[in-house]
């Protein structure tokens, strides 16, 4: 059972990416029961996706599965990092030197190994995305609530033709330009 998208828009746009699977590849598997009320997406696979078709290139925040072929794990990495989205990557394996090269050149904002990819603990993993599904501070990171505030930066030329100091006890006429008239 998966639960509902947010809202309407959500769902005829992820009925709209289904239909468009439907054209690109080969639907694998589509959920027959749904909910009869609410914005209930059935969960759905296509395979036969290649790295270039709209199913595996753009971001579907719904129960959409793109399966795509890759003959090793160089190939692998080189498609998903190839995506202009990286919100989640999940990788399961047994080797390791496989799973600390996914760590170091996997290209997204949470890198799950030997995993679900789903469920982050606030508090414990601290989630948000890079590329195209988000950048800056990860929800239920350290840094968080700074995320919330308006940085602000003011600058001032001090040295502009004109300024006068102030008379503080380091106040030397001889560093002022141009040189006072007397």
């Amino acid at each position: 059972m998966v639960g509902p998208v947010i809202d309407e828009a959500a769902y005829r746009r992820i009925l709209e990416y289904i239909e468009i699977g439907k054209k690109e590849a080969t639907l694998a598997y589509q959920a027959k029961e749904v909910p009869p009320r609410g914005y209930f997406i059935p969960p759905t696979i296509f395979t036969d996706v290649k790295p270039n078709m709209r199913i595996a290139r753009e971001e579907i925040f719904g129960p959409v599965l793109s399966v795509i072929k890759a003959r090793d794990l160089d190939e692998a990495i080189t498609i998903a990092n190839s995506t202009d989205y990286a919100l989640t990557g999940g990788f399961f394996s047994r080797s390791p030197a496989n799973i600390e090269r996914v760590k170091a050149q996997l290209e997204a904002g949470n890198v799950y190994i030997n995993r679900s990819c789903t469920g982050a603990i606030v508090g414990r993993h601290p989630f948000g995305g890079f590329k195209m599904s988000g950048s800056g501070t990860k929800a239920g990171g350290e840094d968080y609530l700074l995320h919330f505030l308006v940085p602000r930066v003011v600058t001032e030329n001090t040295s502009r033709l004109g300024l006068v100091p102030e008379k503080t006890p380091e106040y030397r006429e001889e560093f002022l330009w141009p040189k006072p008239q007397r």
